[in-house]
């Protein structure tokens, strides 16, 4: 049960005044927190920092005012100028002066009644807001905040500016923050003094109203120690949340999978090639923690064509040594289909039997297939989703691997798992999502990198066009084709829209057909499996030239003499999409181009993403730029993106405090699991204020 001292926080922001459902509803859009279904709390409000303030503290007198600055201004009332009666396009004016000169206040659309109670003709009042001059005339259109002299003491002087939505006001939103900060309860302190003293950290309730009423700009910044008090309180929180789930997943091992190696050998000799020395290590990691007691949860990162999938293959051959059954799941039946063409020779090899296992398979050679999963005469299975629907069982699954897992949800990863008694797992990828970045940098994941490229492999070309150039890029890509080039031209949707004005695959294939003949051709995810064959044999076999894809390319395609890749609307796409998308090409020895093809102008997320991609193609470099611009996601729970997650501890400006909230947290589960200690009952407010409920169940299951 929660303890009862939190009460308050957990109760719905509609018990405040002035929040109705309306308002409530519009709240709900702008705090950090996942309210789909139960709508935003009061703990909620007190988490939902600003991002800048507005500083009003500037006084500089009316005629040294400069254009455009926000001033504060002690002014006398000299006279009201309404509007003609029924002219609601003119502007109510208010006339004031002070020492250095007169300024008029305009009002678009004013009300006589409300204007006369707050501007009194003779009355000095303050107002604060942006100025402008016309004419050499100094005028404020629609002061911030008007407040009569004397009564002034609400009139902020740094002002905290909060992220908002169509309809909500900042004076709405603050006023309910406000209020929301005042039922905060008095907390027992959860960190050490020596902690405390090292950083300077003020207490929790007065780090939370120095952030909420700033007295200087400083006060909300993510370095200012108020701030970075809080970073720790959540990071403190992540870490023994993340150590409790850690220890509960790896109790759910069944076994050791050890092997004699014999099997493994046997792939290796079919080789055509030797393992690269970071393949070699990658390999020597996952063989340490298969052999262990312990689950295996490990990353293995590595761009596209480091060779991921050959160092899959040689530790399902070691789980086959001991026994088990290995499970392949890809994102794609595309990619699926590729991974037993090459996989299935090389385990023949070493006697073991793959199948693939998609939605395709019916019938009697379904039925086969599941027979053999059932009985263990099928060694590996390689598929998509199928691999985890309700009828497929296995013989013993003692492996499961998740290829490309930035396209599966957290809960189709663990899907695939709930099919064996607490099987390893192994996930791929080339570029780390953020939230799987964030649980590798804080220890739920171990990792392993493959940092070599394959010999020959050139740099791709990554540059920029405007869609207003398109018909100079189709010139350059006629004169491409004629050279013998292959070229990608991917487009996010399949067919046109009506609520997205976006150029799909089938249109652009039906403009590029003119210029380009039978050599274009066309592959999406709505097309029958035998119609996405063989679209790709032809590609791969010359016949066509062109192909216009959508992202049912995105990963595993290997067509290795594609030297061009188009991606239309790349403002669209994320970017572990572009950097999977841009990795269709450059698997040669050719020189390669990727071209970004964009709908001007550009919004500032997406100009820092295709900058991105410009300057570099490492994986881990442009998950971390990710993480910068989309946020961790829930650590403990299923969301990929976004909040929840870390709503106060920014990656890059907290680093160092993870250190000491990692050091802490294990600390304080080696002194008691339970953390039945003089901190115990403040941490578990901890982790309940930061909503780490499932670390809380956990410490109730001991």
């Amino acid at each position: 049960m929660r303890p009862s001292l939190l009460d308050p926080l957990f109760a719905p922001i509609t018990s405040l005044d002035g929040v109705g459902e309306r308002t409530a509803r519009l709240i709900d859009n702008v705090v950090p927190a996942d309210v789909a279904g139960r709508g935003a709390r009061i703990g909620d409000l007190v988490f939902t920092l600003p991002h800048s303030v507005i500083d009003r503290r500037n006084r500089p007198g009316i005629a040294l005012s400069p254009e455009g600055a926000i001033v504060t201004l002690e002014v006398r009332v000299d006279r009201h100028q309404p509007p003609p009666r029924g002219n609601r396009s003119v502007p109510y004016r208010v006339f004031a002066h002070d020492d250095t000169g007169e300024i008029g206040l305009t009002f678009f659309r004013g009300h006589r009644e409300w204007l006369e109670k707050q501007l009194p003709v003779g009355e000095t009042v303050i107002i604060s807001g942006r100025m402008e001059w016309f004419n050499g005339r100094p005028t404020m259109v629609h002061p911030d905040h008007i407040a009569v002299l004397g009564k002034d003491e609400d009139l902020p002087l740094v002002e905290p500016v909060y992220p908002l939505t169509a309809g909500l006001s900042g004076r709405a939103l603050r006023k309910a923050i406000t209020q929301a900060l005042a039922r905060l309860p008095a907390l027992p302190e959860w960190q050490d003094a020596s902690v405390m003293k090292a950083h300077t950290f003020p207490a929790f309730s007065d780090a939370l109203g120095r952030i909420h009423n700033p007295a200087d700009p400083i006060d909300v910044s993510p370095e200012n120690a108020a701030w970075r008090r809080l970073a720790y309180d959540e990071l403190l929180a992540g870490q023994v949340s993340l150590a409790l789930v850690r220890a509960r997943t790896r109790r759910l091992s069944g076994r050791p999978l050890e092997g004699d190696g014999r099997l493994e050998q046997a792939i290796r000799d079919a080789l055509p090639y030797s393992l690269t020395n970071s393949q070699q290590m990658a390999l020597a990691e996952i063989h340490a923690d298969m052999e262990k007691p312990e689950r295996m949860l490990r990353l293995l990162q590595g761009d596209v064509g480091s060779g991921k999938t050959v160092v899959a293959l040689l530790a399902m051959a070691r789980a086959a040594e001991a026994g088990a059954q290995s499970a392949l799941m890809a994102p794609t039946e595309i990619l699926a289909r590729q991974h037993h063409a090459t996989i299935a020779p090389l385990a023949a090899k070493a006697g073991l039997k793959a199948a693939v296992l998609t939605g395709r398979e019916k019938g009697r050679e379904r039925s086969e297939l599941l027979e053999g999963l059932a009985d263990g005469s099928i060694h590996i299975v390689i598929g998509t989703h199928a691999l985890f629907q309700e009828g497929v069982e296995y013989h013993d699954l003692g492996l499961a691997i998740v290829d490309e897992q930035h396209r599966f949800g957290v809960h189709q990863r663990l899907a695939i798992t709930a099919k064996g008694t607490a099987p390893d797992m192994l996930v791929m990828t080339a570029t780390p999502i953020p939230r799987t970045l964030v649980l590798t940098a804080f220890g739920d994941m171990d990792v392993s990198r493959l940092t070599e490229k394959p010999a020959g492999r050139r740099p791709i070309n990554t540059v920029t066009l405007p869609l207003d150039r398109l018909d100079d890029l189709i010139e350059r890509m006629q004169a491409a084709v004629a050279e013998g080039q292959k070229i990608y031209w991917i487009c996010p949707l399949v067919e046109e829209s009506d609520e997205i004005k976006l150029t799909s695959a089938e249109d652009r294939y039906a403009s590029l057909k003119p210029v380009f003949g039978d050599r274009v051709g066309l592959v999406h995810g709505r097309m029958k499996g035998a119609e996405k064959d063989e679209a790709m044999r032809a590609f791969k076999a010359g016949e066509t030239r062109v192909l216009v894809a959508t992202t049912v390319i995105e990963v595993g395609v290997d067509v290795p003499d594609a030297t061009i890749i188009v991606i239309e609307h790349a403002e669209r796409f994320g970017l572990a999409q572009l950097h999977q998308l841009r990795g269709r090409v450059g698997r040669g020895d050719k020189p390669s181009t990727c071209v970004l093809l964009y709908m001007a102008p550009l919004g500032e997320t997406a100009h820092k993403r295709l900058s991105a991609m410009r300057e570099t193609e490492d994986g881990f470099v442009i998950s971390e730029e990710d993480l910068k611009l989309r946020g961790e996601g829930d650590l403990l729970g299923t969301k990929q993106s976004g909040t929840p997650g870390f709503q106060v501890a920014r990656i890059e400006f907290h680093a160092d405090l993870l250190e000491v909230a990692r050091d802490d947290a294990r600390l304080l589960l080696s002194r008691d699991p339970e953390l039945v200690s003089e901190r115990g009952e403040a941490v578990r407010l901890l982790l309940y204020l930061f909503g780490r409920d499932e670390a809380v169940r956990l410490l109730r299951a001991g």
